[in-house]
């Protein structure tokens, strides 16, 4: 019985020694799990402001293409032939291509829409800077250069094709446009209503080939003589500071 008590003590002493590892592991597993879950919550302060688009219109930018920083407008104001060459004139346009906007036929001819009965308007895609030229730039020189008191008409060019209409891109476009029209109307500039519609872009169909860049492939033509000089010497003496060094 004697010979057995050491036994006895040296199982009670790995016993002990046991509870006290398992009880030491439990105890560091809880600290752990403790520090994950405080990890897991917010941090304290004050709560996350949420942003709203700002009102002052001065404050609104138009979308930039990401890769290259540029952005994106598009106007109808009439024949394209004139306010492609507008728009080429300003600092910070990269591009203006003459097409269709605002219809329901795929890829309409210029004979189709010319016939007023496909939806379109002869429409402008603008591709530009924002850092040389803003979108509230852009509309100041659509609405100073072609009449948007005229519904479906621009002088003798008669038709839904012809109609003032701004195609927006993002909120802050629809924001601006909408903002503009409204002091516009307000200050009575025209001395008539303003009927610019103010649309959602869908889609943009390039126009033929022969379209492109008009004015400067056809400067004698009889309709470029007559119709596109007069605006291009507005836009001169209302906005020299905005134009490219041009010399025509």
């Amino acid at each position: 019985m004697h010979a057995q008590k050491p036994m006895l003590v040296l199982l009670g002493l790995v016993l002990a020694l046991s509870v006290a590892i398992y009880l030491r592991g439990r105890l560091a597993m809880s600290e752990t799990t403790e520090g994950l879950a405080e990890r897991a919550q917010p941090p304290a302060g004050p709560a996350p402001v949420v942003t709203t688009v700002p009102t002052d219109p001065d404050s609104l930018v138009a979308p930039a293409d990401p890769a290259a920083g540029l952005a994106t407008a598009t106007f109808g104001g009439g024949c394209f032939w004139c306010t492609e060459a507008v728009f080429q004139q300003l600092k910070g346009v990269q591009s203006v291509v003459s097409g269709y906007s605002g219809g329901s036929v795929k890829n309409p001819t210029y004979h189709q829409v010319c016939t007023g009965t496909t939806g379109h308007a002869e429409a402008i895609q603008v591709t530009y800077d924002p850092a040389l030229v803003s979108f509230g730039d852009l509309l100041e020189v659509f609405w100073k250069t072609h009449d948007p008191t005229t519904k479906d008409r621009q002088g003798n060019d008669v038709g839904t094709q012809y109609r003032s209409v701004i195609f927006y891109h993002s909120d802050e476009q629809k924001q601006l446009a909408e903002y503009y029209k409204k002091k516009l109307d307000e200050s009575k500039v025209f001395g008539a209503p303003i009927v610019t519609e103010i649309a959602p872009f869908t889609v943009f169909y390039r126009a033929e080939d022969y379209h492109q860049n008009f004015y400067n492939q056809n400067p004698q033509q009889s309709y470029c003589r007559i119709m596109i000089p007069p605006k291009l010497e507005k836009l001169k003496k209302l906005l020299r500071d905005k134009l490219k060094d041009i010399t025509r």
